[in-house]
């Protein structure tokens, strides 16, 4: 009766640790499948901006190329609100799996300094930053002002007069004008508006005498002889507005910060599995240089960058310093940048 017992002890033990062992080889052979067949299904594209910005308008161009690779769809989504925190968090939310992405701008990378939300880039790993922006002043075509330096010289003359059109800290106009104070001492009274629509109008309208806006819209508005374009936020001149001086031009001193602009760019979660990671690497830098989407972003005044991994996180930290700390300068920033780890670049 005893070896009975012992005898069906031990099978009862043994049947159950081999369900076991089963059980266990069944869930990582299913979790490697869903690796390997990656997608499997429809993508979920989350873009924090509104619909007909620089973001959702370069998100939408790149996407039909990345679908032909993927051999998916990716259903694209705006989710707006707080500086674009609220589509990023909905994102960080989801499964690693591969299935949401998340297209977004340089905005979160100052969230932490900013105390905008504790969830920033650092959560992401970048598939592809695909291009940035160029930065221009503009004025009205009724301006007195016909150069840089005459507007940095009725600013430094006359500190607080010149009116400068603005849609909130951290912001393009609001880093540009920073950057301009640091350099040469100007001050500048910033008007706040909605957005970078409402500030055009008053430059148009003669509310405001200066703003800053991206080269796509200035060289739209210059080319109807509506506006007068100063200069741009660059080392160098751009091929699209070549009779356009570059800020360092009229502002060695500016040097320290360049280069700096808006940028745009394919996230995924940073604990994805690194085979998702890689696969959506490779088809979005595909989809990246395709002869297509390189003549759009030309035709915006675009910078081409096609950045990944490493690369892309050296980009997009070097941005984060050189903004955190005009931020931190300038009296505006909520949390300290050394509070974040954030260092001062040489």
């Amino acid at each position: 009766m005893f070896r009975f017992r012992k005898t069906f002890t031990f099978l009862i033990v043994s049947a159950m640790m081999l369900t076991a062992g089963c059980g266990s080889s069944a869930s990582t052979s299913a979790g490697q499948s869903a690796v390997d067949d990656y997608p499997r299904q429809t993508i979920t594209g989350v873009i924090p901006w509104g619909a007909g910005g620089d973001t959702d308008t370069i998100t939408r161009a790149i996407v039909p190329l990345a679908e032909k690779n993927l051999g998916q769809s990716i259903v694209l989504s705006n989710k707006t609100g707080a500086n674009g925190a609220i589509g990023l968090q909905y994102v960080a939310d989801k499964k690693p799996d591969g299935y949401h992405l998340l297209f977004t701008a340089e905005n979160a990378a100052s969230y932490g300094v900013l105390g905008i939300s504790k969830t920033d880039f650092a959560d992401f790993y970048p598939i592809n930053i695909m291009a940035s922006a160029v930065p221009a002043i503009i004025v009205s075509t009724e301006s007195p002002y016909h150069t840089i330096d005459d507007l940095i010289q009725e600013a430094l003359a006359n500190p607080g007069k010149v009116k400068m059109g603005s849609t909130g800290q951290a912001t393009m106009d609001f880093i540009v004008s920073t950057m301009l104070s640091a350099a040469t001492n100007v001050e500048f009274n910033m008007v706040p508006f909605e957005g970078g629509g409402p500030a055009l109008t008053a430059v148009l309208g003669g509310h405001v005498d200066v703003t800053v806006t991206g080269l796509t819209a200035a060289l739209e508005n210059m080319k109807a002889g509506k506006v007068r374009i100063l200069a741009v936020i660059s080392e160098e001149r751009v091929e699209q507005a070549k009779d356009v001086p570059a800020i360092l031009e009229s502002v060695p001193d500016i040097k320290k910060f360049l280069p700096w602009g808006p940028f745009y760019g394919v996230w995924v979660k940073a604990d994805t599995p690194d085979e998702i990671k890689r696969r959506l690497v490779a088809d979005f830098a595909k989809a990246q240089q395709e002869p297509e989407f390189q003549e759009f972003l030309k035709q915006r005044g675009a910078v081409s960058l096609g950045l990944s991994g490493e690369e892309a996180v050296k980009f997009w930290k070097d941005w984060q310093s050189t903004t955190a700390w005009l931020l931190q300068d300038a009296g505006v920033a909520k949390v300290h940048p050394e509070e974040l780890g954030i260092k001062r670049k040489e």
